[in-house]
């Protein structure tokens, strides 16, 4: 092996550290976004105490994207020593995470390694340890390279992606993930199944045009009650209409982006449903979309059977 393809192997691993450490912390930024927090259940996290696993799932992420970040910055315009500190943190933190996943797999072998957020939660197993530890050799092998320059001819650009080709079939080899997203890009969750807090579903319904026609006749500070119905999460207001009590329900599809929203107003002491009031202007113009059938079926049943239980998680208006 010649000293230029020793060197172009050293060159290689800058880049593909920095997109490994940069792809882990945005797929665990994803899973936070999605569950309105840090799971306490965050790969190597589970051998922490309860109480410091979210502070270190936060660091993990934030030493993920510094590091990521400080490989890319350092890589042909930064100091010597600024570079070889940036590349010998990465080493570190690889041979860090090997020495995790070790324990735990042996402490806790139904846990996956939260590498790459909901997508690695496949037991760890040999073939993780041993991308971290690839990963490892590679941040070490980088730590004595100068800085790099792009190739002059279009052979050395060859030679760099056919060396970093080989290298990501051997990683994708040992990546778990790459099946498991091969399965969802194939799968499409049932909404019934799908998770969306409960603070998402209020952000969307407070942006909505039901909620910008409608909110006037809500008396109070917060809604009275939250539940879940399959697709569907029902809100209820206080409301007044014509002086006298009333409850304005909302229906909000679950789903991440533009969810369908639906409005009901119905007495608050029998049940029945109240006619819209009619507003002075555009009254002609919009035509208000008919109450869904969950929604025909709750006015008629509010009298009848008690609300459900309003969910723990409110107040939720801190909440994406």
């Amino acid at each position: 092996m010649t000293v230029t393809l020793m060197q172009a192997i050293q060159e290689v691993q800058i880049p593909l550290l920095a997109a490994m450490l940069l792809g882990a912390c945005g797929a665990k930024v994803t899973q936070i976004v999605k569950a309105g927090g840090p799971s306490p259940e965050f790969g190597p996290t589970a051998l922490f105490p309860v109480n410091f696993r979210r502070p270190v799932a936060l660091g993990v992420c934030a030493v993920e994207f510094s590091l990521g970040l400080g490989l890319i910055v350092t890589a042909g315009f930064g100091g010597r020593s600024a570079a070889m500190a940036v590349r010998s943190g990465a080493c570190l933190f690889f041979i860090v995470a090997t020495c995790a996943l070790v324990e735990l797999r042996v402490s806790r072998p139904d846990a996956g390694c939260g590498c790459f957020g909901d997508l690695s939660t496949t037991p760890v197993n040999l073939r993780t340890i041993a991308r971290s530890a690839l990963l490892a050799i590679a941040a070490f092998a980088s730590i004595s390279l100068d800085s790099i320059k792009p190739p002059g001819t279009a052979a050395g650009y060859a030679e760099l992606l056919g060396i970093l080709a080989a290298e990501l079939l051997v990683i994708g080899a040992l990546s778990p993930e790459i099946g498991e997203g091969l399965i969802r890009l194939g799968y499409s969750e049932p909404c019934e199944l799908q998770i969306v807090p409960s603070g998402r579903t209020l952000a969307a319904l407070h942006r909505s045009r039901h909620w910008r026609r409608h909110s006037r006749l809500i008396t109070s500070a917060g809604p009275a009650d939250v539940w879940r119905e399959l697709c569907w999460r029902y809100v209820v207001y206080q409301a007044s209409y014509d002086d006298r009590a009333a409850d304005l329900v909302f229906a909000v599809f679950l789903k991440y982006h533009r969810p369908a929203i639906r409005a009901a107003l119905v007495d608050a002491t029998s049940g029945q449903p109240l006619p819209w009031p009619e507003t002075t202007t555009r009254s002609r113009l919009l035509r208000r979309s008919a109450a869904p059938a969950p929604l025909t079926r709750l006015a008629a049943e509010l009298a009848a059977s008690p609300a459900a239980p309003v969910l723990a998680d409110l107040p939720v208006s801190t909440d994406v």
